[in-house]
């Protein structure tokens, strides 16, 4: 089964979202994704989203195909486009900027014009500038300009911002050029003068022309704190929706201050990799408009890194993911963001029950006070009780300004997601059994989960006469239209064990066999294959095993220990499934950079060409995501941890950020994720807890209305063979 990406509101919480959402928190993505068009490149040595072609006798500089970058000067650290060309007569060449689409990405830019920060070593006439031209992402384009026509000459070795109205572009293809879905900037050939040059090309914008001279506040540096290899920054800063950027200086040892990389407006924290573990830093922080006017900068705090003990390294990756959860929150709920940068007002159902239990690993772990997190909850549960249900069932997402359905999905997806709902209710019902202390923050807590557990109507998605297993979707327009029948082997396990388990409106224990195994039908579920020496009891399509989140998903609070069904014993499939995964990356029959024993994870995340579902033999490009890897720490201890100090130790200059591992990278094309996601940091929190201690599947079993679940659809103790 593919994974997918898969009521009004009374006029006080409108009102509380409005102000929330002028807050700079609220705004942090949004305007980011609706101003900047480019920043910085992740890759070393190239901008992935960029191409080339040179005719001769042209020259134009590529790596492999790609614009190079510059990393010595720059706007927006840590580094710049670097176009380097020589043009002449009966040649040609042009370049291309693309726009980096990631998911939810609101392609939709306000501004009336086009800046570009431009830098020549040398200095450039503007008559010997390129031409520029660009291209909407329904790929209509616009003719060709010249951009010396909107600057003077270049001096040598100074940053010169240039300013391009719009309207100055002419749609030049069959159908009109939209300027506000801008996707692509093509810079080409102009005049053959023979010369080489240089250019360098930064933090590129789409705004309306600038009116302020007002320049920012300072931000007050609060923490630098020093890990293994890297230091964690964290500043407080005036909302002013005037600062594009902050920008981080760095004092190695005590020389002098260099700008090192920038954050964007709203997010007030960021990880510098320095890679040393036994270096020192010192820091200040400043904040500064699209056009550079700069604070002044902040007093200046110290840190060091230091070698690190692999209980150390643990708890590291676990602060780091459970922040995504509770500094990267949409405020209005205080639930989780798809991902981020993204759209702010996306509210992930299931991403947010994953995030619940890693916010009750934070409360144990002290990563955040336990009244507050208990708080969290409160505000969580009071936005589910108000927002959308259909017959009790939650949609994949949610708005966060009207607690409203967002069809992601297209126009089927309007109405209820069962899979998604037993996720967010995984934890909930795993937070209940946590928070039970005799308090009154925690006994409302408890109140309020039980009451949206009771609501709950599992058995409405018996779609079919013979109601003999669960629906994933019902839309109150097109009821079961999508027909989504859930049954194994993948991640919905944890759907029949809830429906079943519900108190108010269980299905038959029988639906795990007609549904979920599928007895009877000629679906693989307990087909038996070995790879690798590795036996494996479950297979995803024949001759294939599955995608990691199938062994992750559904077992985050459910422990699959000590018991078995006639197909499996789940702990030890769910740990060959890892095992599987690490021995394909050794043998690497695709031959794909970067694999290796420390260097594996194949599952379902965003990669170079878009989302899907990474697996070993079928689906395989050479896209790992760490959470993979990582969130198979309780079923492989030893190694997960060779690939958590591989990530964070070798490749943590492109991977470590503020939450924790970018989603995903993939070597093999030089490509790392500038996103992160809500579904795959919190397994990454929870299931190192779960190896480490057992915390949530302690709290989420010892749930009174499981006790009956295993017994009743037919699972035995292992060994009571």
């Amino acid at each position: 089964m593919m994974r997918r990406h898969s009521v009004c509101c009374r006029s006080a919480f409108c009102l509380l979202a409005a102000l929330l959402i002028l807050s700079c928190h609220a705004f942090a993505d949004q305007n980011y994704s609706q101003q900047v068009f480019f920043e910085n490149s992740l890759s070393p040595g190239f901008y992935f989203y960029s191409s080339g072609t040179v005719s001769n006798p042209s020259a134009l500089k590529l790596v492999d195909g790609k614009l190079p970058v510059e990393t010595a000067e720059f706007v927006s650290g840590p580094n710049a486009l670097a176009l380097e060309w020589q043009s002449m007569a009966g040649g040609g060449w042009d370049a291309e900027i693309d726009l980096y689409a990631w998911r939810n990405r609101d392609i939709d830019f306000p501004g009336d014009s086009l800046f570009l920060w431009l830098y020549s070593k040398e200095g450039i006439r503007a008559q010997d500038l390129p031409k520029i031209a660009l291209r909407d992402v329904a790929r209509n384009f616009t003719g060709q300009i010249a951009l010396g026509a909107f600057t003077s000459d270049l001096a040598p070795g100074r940053w010169t911002r240039v300013r391009i109205p719009l309207d100055r572009f002419s749609t030049a293809s069959l159908h009109a050029f939209e300027p506000r879905h801008l996707g692509a900037i093509i810079f080409a050939q102009g005049a053959a003068d023979g010369v080489s040059h240089d250019l360098f090309i930064d933090d590129v914008r789409i705004e309306s022309a600038e009116k302020s001279k007002h320049v920012p506040s300072t931000p007050k540096l609060l923490e630098a704190k020093g890990y293994e290899r890297h230091v964690d920054l964290r500043w407080e800063a005036s909302p002013d929706p005037t600062v594009a950027q902050y920008v981080i200086y760095r004092s190695m040892q005590g020389g002098p201050y260099r700008a090192i990389g920038v954050q964007r407006y709203g997010v007030n924290r960021y990880a510098d990799f320095i890679g040393d573990p036994h270096a020192t830093a010192s820091y200040k922080v400043s904040a500064r408009t699209s056009s550079l006017r700069e604070s002044p900068q902040s007093a200046a705090m110290t840190a060091s890194t230091r070698p690190m003990t692999d209980d150390e390294l643990l708890t590291m990756v676990q602060e780091a993911s459970f922040r995504y959860y509770w500094e990267a929150d949409e405020p209005n709920s205080g639930m989780a963001r798809e991902n981020t940068p993204g759209d702010d007002d996306v509210i992930a159902l299931g991403a947010s029950g994953f995030g619940i239990m890693a916010m009750v690993v934070g409360a144990e772990r002290g990563f955040a006070p336990r009244e507050q997190v208990a708080d969290r909850m409160l505000r969580i549960t009071e936005f589910l009780a108000r927002a959308d249900r259909f017959h009790g069932v939650w949609p994949h997402f949610l708005s966060g300004k009207t607690g409203h359905t967002l069809p992601v999905f297209g126009m089927y997806d309007d109405g209820a997601d069962l899979v998604e709902t037993s996720f967010l209710m995984q934890g909930l019902l795993t937070a209940r059994q946590y928070f039970k202390e005799d308090n009154e923050q925690e006994r409302k807590l408890r109140d309020n989960i039980t009451n949206l557990w009771q609501g709950v109507e599992w058995d409405w998605f018996r779609a079919t006469p013979n109601k003999d297993a669960l629906y994933w979707h019902w839309s109150p327009d097109y009821a079961f239209h999508i027909a989504n029948r859930l049954q194994g082997w993948n991640e919905v396990m944890i759907t029949y064990l809830l429906a079943i388990a519900s108190p108010t409106h269980s299905v038959p224990a029988s639906l795990y066999h007609t549904g979920y195994t599928a007895e009877g039908t000629e679906h693989a579920y307990g087909e038996k294959h070995t790879y690798f020496g590795i036996p494996l009891n479950m297979s995803y399509t024949a001759g294939s095993p599955g995608p990691l989140f199938f062994t992750q998903y559904s077992y985050l609070g459910y422990d699959p220990h000590g018991w078995r069904d006639k197909y499996a014993d789940y702990f030890e499939n769910n740990r060959n499934e890892a095992r599987i995964s690490q021995a394909y990356s050794i043998a690497n029959p695709l031959h794909m950079k970067g694999y290796g024993a420390d260097s594996w994870g194949l599952t379902a995340v965003d990669g170079p060409k878009g989302y899907h579902e990474y697996k070993p033999f079928t689906g395989d490009d050479g896209t790992i995501a760490p959470t993979g890897a990582i969130s198979s720490y309780a079923y492989t201890p030893e190694a997960s941890m060779l690939a958590l100090k591989h990530f964070y130790r070798d490749l943590g200059a492109q991977l470590w950020d503020i939450y924790g591992f970018r989603d995903a990278f993939n070597q093999q094309e030089n490509w790392y994720a500038g996103i992160t996601m809500g579904l795959n940091q919190a397994p990454m929190a929870v299931m190192i807890e779960n190896g480490r201690s057992g915390l949530i599947w302690k709290c989420f079993m010892s749930n009174p209305e499981l006790a009956r679940v295993q017994q009743e659809i037919g699972l035995e103790k292992v060994g009571s063979r």
